[in-house]
């Protein structure tokens, strides 16, 4: 909890403050964040350092839980106690947001005090931070609450294993997360971006995320002889070229279809053939409708592909995540609401990733938007990617990242268009 996590030395406590061109926040909640700013730093460092991997987040869930209750919220574990949901206010209207909490099957790489001390584990796609900003956005709003000033309900959902297949959002969803809900909204850290700048796109933001696996079985035999064999590692080329290729020609190009594949094993020997062998990769869309389709037409084609080779093939098609499709209201809601937080200059539109994000299964249900958080140092040429081992932020994001959140809660909550 917050009275046992050391200010970090050298913290900036008054930062970032209200920015050029901004617009305040009621209830002199501008000054009141600029004040936290040591403590927030203080809450991100101790989630980098204890890092817990997809559906074990129990100690992360149990200190969100501690936070929100010293900041006087009621929080709910959620059945397993690996997530967190936590009300604010009161009203007609409910508004969420949610925050991933899990972290990633590395190694921490970077030499700095909050290195993770979990082997093998680190926050090396910014979950601590989505985390803290939204923990910062549970302390503002719950200023606004007592002052009477927060025109409705906002939800907070701290989730679990964005990162795993299956995921963690239909389990914040069957757990009651989205009941009555009208928008939800998140963020997401993006290297690319200096701190200070947010992105944000309407429609397509992120692509649907599958996994497929092939295995081959048929007669091996020696490499003298292949016409005695299914030759599984030509069969194996043949899907490794030709799907892909195929699946180009049966898709609209516009859905934004990609077959990689990432792994291939067969055989031992330079000489002889195996009687086995598999591929492995990923499917990436951009379209709902073509990811519908996806699993039956690849599986088609891969069976198709195989058929004039003689092998035995079975294809085990794993459903991911949908894309991320930003809904055109919600997407003009927290765009006006950043250009109110940290000034008109500083809103960008977000380009388009072929990553994958849970928060898509949300958005099949409520309308909603994710923006992209900047946090990239200034001015360096060290972006620290996602997804390594050296991944880092410049810390003041977080501040940014809760005063456009706050925004955001207001915004949404005062429009009629959800």
């Amino acid at each position: 909890m917050t009275t046992a996590l050391e200010a970090p030395e050298g913290a900036d406590t008054a930062w970032p403050g209200q920015l050029p061109g901004s617009d305040p926040l009621p209830g002199r909640l501008d000054r009141w964040l600029a004040s936290r700013g040591a403590e927030l730093v203080a809450i991100r460092r101790h989630l980098h350092a204890h890092p817990e991997p997809s559906h074990s987040e129990f100690e992360t869930a149990a200190l969100i839980a501690r936070e929100l209750s010293v900041a006087g919220l009621t929080p709910q574990l959620m059945p397993r106690g690996n997530g967190v949901i936590c009300d604010i206010g009161e009203g007609p209207r409910t508004i969420a947001f949610r925050a991933d909490i899990d972290s990633l099957p590395l190694q921490d790489l970077k030499d700095v005090s909050y290195r993770s001390t979990v082997d093998g584990q680190a926050h090396a796609c910014g979950h601590d931070v989505h985390t803290t900003v939204m923990l910062g956005l549970g302390m503002a709003l719950a200023q606004l609450n007592e002052q009477d000033l927060l025109p409705g309900r906002v939800r907070l959902l701290f989730q679990p294993a964005e990162e795993a297949m299956p995921s963690g959002a239909p389990e914040v969803i069957a757990a009651g997360g989205l009941k009555d809900v009208d928008a939800i909204f998140a963020l997401h850290c993006y290297p690319q971006l200096p701190a200070g700048l947010v992105g944000v796109r309407s429609g397509p933001f992120t692509a649907a995320a599958d996994a497929v696996e092939v295995k081959l079985t048929g007669p091996g035999g020696h490499t003298a002889r292949p016409h005695l064999t299914a030759d599984l590692v030509h069969a194996l080329g043949r899907i490794i070229v030709d799907v892909p290729a195929l699946l180009s020609r049966r898709i609209d190009p516009r859905a934004g279809i990609s077959l990689v594949w990432g792994s291939v094993h067969a055989g031992q020997a330079f000489n002889a053939i195996p009687g086995a062998g598999e591929v492995r990769g990923t499917v990436r869309v951009l379209s709902r409708e073509a990811w519908r389709e996806a699993p039956e037409l690849i599986t088609r084609l891969i069976k198709d592909v195989v058929a004039a080779t003689g092998a035995e093939v079975d294809v085990n098609y794993i459903r991911g995540v949908p894309p991320v499709i930003n809904d055109r209201m919600a997407s003009a809601v927290i765009a006006g609401a950043a250009g109110a937080a940290l000034g008109p200059d500083r809103v960008v539109e977000a380009e388009l990733s072929m990553g994958g994000e849970d928060f898509a299964f949300y958005l099949e249900h409520v309308p909603g938007a994710m923006i992209r958080l900047g946090t990239g140092r200034p001015g360096s040429d060290v972006r620290h990617d996602l997804h390594q081992g050296d991944f880092d932020v410049d810390e003041s994001c977080i501040g940014y990242g809760v005063r456009v959140m706050a925004h955001t809660a207001l915004a949404a909550l005062a429009t009629g268009s959800f």
